[in-house]
């Protein structure tokens, strides 16, 4: 396993043969070119959603005939556990689980199972939390729960239905969500994270209503600027509503708002708390501020490849190795070896060098793929 090497591209234009005979650090948390330590692992664990929501899986491109990623292309549960249990030796406290929509992925309550008995190097339980649209929750929240999951974040772009419906285009309505939000909330998978992806002309006159349906509840609701991410979405600068506008149209039109400080480093979004003590909310400058300098994260898709950027378009292939046929403990050497090598030499930092040509469509991955 030593003499091993494997091809990864950094900053989509340099490929760099990791050599897994060469020195590496011990450090631990891992650390990149900007002194970030690696904590938050995104799971993508299918690319399949139910949803056609337009700023992410476009029915005009991800219609019937689509060619989604066969099952045996799929990383098993217990190859996702194997990576897993590398990137918590390597300092992740965090796991995430994403899609497309996790919980079409059948069993994924076995997967979370796996996932909850991972520990730190000092011994402590890894958070595993995940993303859903809300809709499998009401049959799926409990039996989540007790397999070990933490929390729940919930996407949901209007209150009203027939925005709502225009949306995520496939006529799910928002009592189907709410209803989930619900079922988490008396599964015991709080504080439940609500996020609403704005996007002007569609949904921004939702705004509102959004906060006043959620102020006075245990939940957080969360505004995301429209991201410039993947190519399929046919992004638009002038579509983009700016968090600092969302936060004085809640202020001006609602309750006064207070800044509070970030939970914890690498926090992308920004926290204000009702004046009246009646709540909190969040912000994701996603587009209008440099919002990922102290960015934590990495992510793996579900097909077995490392990104070090949501806006990424080349990742790493981890498979190969995984399904080497080598001993267990090899691989496991070797799957560290690669993740520490890599992360060492991340330096990306797209918000801060974001240009008009930059956000432009590109090959970027979409979102659906590795999850926001």
């Amino acid at each position: 396993m030593t003499d091993r090497v494997i091809q990864l591209v950094q900053d989509n234009s340099r490929v760099i043969p990791l050599n897994f005979s060469a020195p590496l650090s011990s450090e631990v948390p891992a650390k990149d070119h900007f002194n970030r330590r690696l904590h938050d692992l995104r799971i993508s664990v299918t690319d399949r959603c139910n949803f056609r929501c337009v700023y992410c899986m476009p029915k005009s491109i991800f219609d019937k005939d689509y060619a989604f990623l066969p099952h045996k292309d799929l990383l098993s549960f217990e190859e996702i556990e194997l990576v897993a249990k590398q990137f918590v030796a390597l300092g992740v406290e965090k796991i995430r689980l994403t899609g497309g929509e996790p919980l079409l992925r059948k069993n994924i309550e076995i997967l979370i199972e796996q996932l909850a008995r991972l520990r730190t190097p000092s011994g402590k339980a890894v958070e595993i939390t995940l993303t859903t649209n809300g809709t499998l929750l009401p049959k799926k929240a409990k039996t989540l729960k007790d397999a070990g999951l933490s929390r729940v974040t919930v996407s949901l772009d209007a209150i009203d239905d027939v925005v709502f419906k225009r949306m995520n285009d496939v006529e799910f309505s928002v009592n189907q969500v709410l209803d989930g939000i619900q079922a988490a909330h008396e599964a015991g998978l709080g504080p439940i994270k609500v996020n609403m992806v704005v996007k002007g002309g569609m949904n921004d006159d939702q705004v509102l209503p959004m906060a006043r349906h959620f102020k006075g509840t245990p939940h957080i609701l969360r505004f995301i600027e429209y991201m410039d991410v993947g190519s399929s979405n046919g992004w638009k600068m002038d579509e983009v509503v700016p968090s600092a506008r969302i936060v004085n149209m809640i202020s001006q039109g609602l309750s006064q708002l207070q800044m509070l400080d970030a939970n914890y480093t690498g926090e992308v979004a920004e926290r204000w708390k009702y004046s009246d003590g009646s709540g909190e909310i969040g912000v994701i400058s996603s587009v209008t501020q440099a919002f990922c300098k102290d960015c934590t994260r990495i992510r793996l898709s579900t097909e077995g490849k490392l990104y070090t950027c949501l806006f990424a378009s080349k990742g790493h292939d981890l498979k190969p190795l995984i399904r080497s046929g080598d001993p267990v403990q090899g691989i496991e050497k070797g799957l560290q070896d690669a993740i520490r090598n890599l992360w060492a030499i991340r330096a990306d930092r797209y918000s801060e060098i974001r240009t008009e040509h930059t956000a432009q469509p590109k090959d970027r991955i979409e979102m659906s793929y590795i999850g926001g």
